[in-house]
């Protein structure tokens, strides 16, 4: 008998740089504090679709092209995003991925980020700027979920190849990439502290 595994789905995590990583998050950090004082719009849009939080995503959502600091970000993304989709095993020839969106993200406590994709990219992800200990996880949905019919439920401590959701810690300092097609999200933030991040969006040309 032979039973394989077909169909995978590739999550990328990794540190964004060997040195250097906390004095970059450091002007991270403040610049996301201003955006969040700043914007006014995107604490509007957040206070009906971000409960608790803030985020830029509706509003200052290109900060790689107004802000040396992300710009910076944008660089040293750019590589790892280049392995991912080698990986992925991506045909590339004459083509070329870049980054289209970028803002933040700050959630106090409680606040959550419901399930969701990321449409009209190729690739997402996340750098985390401030994990608090115990700052809630980034989690995935299976795919084929959707797909699932008369499924019986996973024994407990099933491998991970046959989880139906997986949950990736977050760690300041660390990038987590994945394609834009697939559902993720944020449980409640139940640390005293914020969890900033920067979440982005990088598409073929």
């Amino acid at each position: 008998m032979t039973v394989r595994a077909w169909f995978p789905t590739l999550v990328y995590d990794a540190p964004l740089v060997r040195k250097g990583a906390a004095a970059l998050n450091r002007q991270l950090l403040s610049e996301c504090m201003t955006i969040r004082e700043i914007d006014e719009d995107g604490r509007r849009w957040s206070r009906a679709n971000y409960p608790g939080g803030f985020t830029s995503y509706n509003s200052m959502n290109r900060l790689h092209r107004t802000s040396p600091t992300f710009a910076e970000l944008r660089k040293r993304l750019a590589r790892h995003v280049r392995s991912f989709a080698d990986a992925l095993e991506f045909d590339m020839s004459g083509r070329r991925l870049d980054m289209t969106d970028c803002w933040v993200n700050v959630m106090p406590r409680h606040a959550a980020h419901p399930l969701h994709l990321h449409p009209l990219s190729t690739i997402s992800g996340t750098y985390y700027v401030k994990t608090p200990r115990g700052a809630s996880n980034l989690r995935f949905e299976d795919p084929r979920l959707p797909g699932f019919m008369a499924a019986p439920p996973r024994r407990a401590g099933c491998s991970d190849a046959n989880r139906t959701f997986v949950r990736y810690p977050v760690r300041a300092g660390h990038v987590i990439l994945f394609e834009s097609w697939l559902r993720h999200e944020v449980g409640p933030n139940t640390t005293a502290e914020e969890r900033v991040s920067v979440s982005f969006n990088w598409n073929w040309f």
